[in-house]
C-alpha cells in the first residue's frame, strides 16, 4: 500500500486484501440463499456474515492516515484532490456500467432517476453496487482534520467521541425502533471504525508482538459474530431492517477488534517480500477495483459452478470454493488498476506541508493508500 508521499506498507495491503475476500464471499454464497443459513462452524461466521469485510476496509482507512500523517501537517485541499484521483475514475466507471445495466438492459429505472440517485449519493447512501461505502469514506475525509485536531489533543476526547455516537445510536433505536440502517449505511455507524482505526495506530505499542491477545481478540469477536448469525444475521427481519438492539454498537464491536489486529499484524511481523507475499499484497492493490467490480459478475461466477460444476447450496461447499472463485477477479482487477485506476495516480501531489514532508528519495510515485 504505497500512499503519494511514497509510504508502502505491505501487511496493509495484506489485510485489504482479506476484506475484499470477505466481500466476494458474502456475495459468493448468495447462490442458494448461503447468507440466510443457520451459523456454519465457529468462526466461519465472518464469511457468512461477509458484509463485515466494508468494516475491516474502513477501520484500516483509519489506521492508515493516522500512520501516513503522524505528526505532521497537511495541505487539506492537495489531499482531498488526491482522494479525488485515487477514488473517482473507477468510481465513475463502475456507477457508468451500473447505469447501462439497471437503465437499459433491467430496465431498472429512467435515466433521470439514475442521475437523480447518483446526486442524492454524495450525501446518503444511495450508490449501487457497494459504491455506497464511498460516500462514507469522503464524509470521514471531511471531518478527518477535526479528528486529528482531537487526537492532538487528547485520545480520550477521540473516546468520548465514540460514546457520544453510541448514544446518540442508542437515542434513534428508543425513537423509531431500529438503527440497522443508520449503523450500516451511514457515517453515523462507521465514524466508530474510522476512529478506532486513528487510536490503534496511536497504541500500536500495546499490541505489538501480543500474539496471545491478538488470538483472544479475534476468537472472542468470531464468538460474537457467530452469536450474530445465529439470531438471523444481516438479514433478520428481512425485507424490513433488523430490530436488533445489537446495530447500536455492532459498528464499534466491529471497530475495535479490527483495529486492535490492524494493529498487531502491522507491528508484530516484519512482513516478507517473497512470492506469496507480494501475491497477496497485489491483491490489496486491486481491492478497490475488485470490491467495485466484483458485484459485476460474481452472481453469474456463482450459478456458472453451481450449474455446470458442484452443487453449491451446501454452505461449507459454497465456502470451500469461494476462494477458487475469488482468484478469477485477480485478473479484472489487474486490468482495471493498470487502464483505470493508475493512469489518474500520476496526477497526485503532495499533501504533506513543506517543513513535514518526505525527502526525494521517500517520493516514489505509484499506487495508492
Amino acid at each position: 500500500m504505497k500512499s503519494s508521499t511514497g509510504k508502502y506498507y505491505v501487511g496493509l495491503d495484506h489485510i485489504r486484501g482479506i476484506a475484499a475476500f470477505m466481500v466476494f464471499t458474502w456475495h459468493f454464497i448468495q447462490v442458494h440463499n448461503g447468507h440466510l443459513a443457520p451459523p456454519p462452524l465457529f468462526p466461519l461466521s465472518l464469511l457468512t456474515e461477509g458484509h463485515t469485510g466494508v468494516s475491516l476496509f474502513m477501520t484500516l482507512s483509519g489506521y492508515l492516515f493516522a500512520k501516513l500523517l503522524d505528526g505532521k501537517r497537511i495541505i487539506y485541499l492537495s489531499f482531498l484532490w488526491n482522494r479525488v484521483l485515487r477514488l473517482a475514475p473507477l468510481l465513475i466507471f463502475a456507477l457508468l456500467i451500473g447505469g447501462i445495466k439497471m437503465v437499459y438492459f433491467d430496465g431498472y429505472m429512467s435515466p433521470f432517476h439514475y442521475t437523480i440517485m447518483l446526486l442524492s449519493g454524495l450525501v446518503l447512501p444511495a450508490l449501487p453496487n457497494g459504491a455506497w461505502s464511498i460516500t462514507i469514506e469522503f464524509h470521514f475525509y471531511l471531518l478527518l482534520p477535526f479528528l486529528l485536531f482531537l487526537s492532538k489533543r487528547s485520545t480520550f476526547l477521540l473516546c468520548l467521541f465514540i460514546l457520544a455516537m453510541i448514544l446518540l445510536r442508542t437515542v434513534l433505536y428508543m425513537e423509531i425502533g431500529q438503527v440497522q440502517k443508520l449503523s450500516y449505511w451511514t457515517i453515523i455507524g462507521r465514524i466508530d471504525q474510522f476512529i478506532f482505526g486513528i487510536l490503534a495506530y496511536q497504541f500500536r505499542a500495546i499490541f505489538k508482538g501480543r500474539h496471545f491477545l491478538a488470538l483472544v481478540v479475534f476468537l472472542v469477536f468470531s464468538g460474537f459474530y457467530w452469536y450474530v448469525d445465529s439470531q438471523g444475521g444481516f438479514y433478520r427481519n428481512y425485507p424490513l431492517s433488523s430490530r436488533s438492539s445489537v446495530w447500536i454498537y455492532m459498528t464499534t464491536v466491529e471497530g475495535l477488534a479490527y483495529a486492535a489486529l490492524i494493529a498487531w499484524y502491522d507491528n508484530s511481523f516484519i512482513h516478507s517480500t517473497g512470492r506469496v507475499s507480494r501475491f497477496l499484497a497485489r491483491i490489496g492493490t486491486y481491492s478497490y477495483s475488485i470490491y467495485l467490480l466484483h458485484i459485476f459478475v460474481v452472481f453469474s461466477i456463482a450459478e456458472l459452478i453451481d450449474e455446470y460444476l458442484i452443487d453449491l447450496s451446501n454452505i461449507y461447499i459454497a465456502l470451500l470454493l469461494s476462494p477458487v472463485a475469488f482468484l478469477l477477479m485477480i485478473p479484472i482487477g489487474w486490468a482495471s488498476y493498470r487502464f483505470i485506476e493508475l493512469p489518474f495516480l500520476n496526477y497526485r501531489t503532495n499533501y504533506i506541508a513543506a517543513d513535514d514532508a518526505p525527502s526525494a528519495l521517500e517520493r516514489r510515485s505509484d499506487v495508492s493508500a
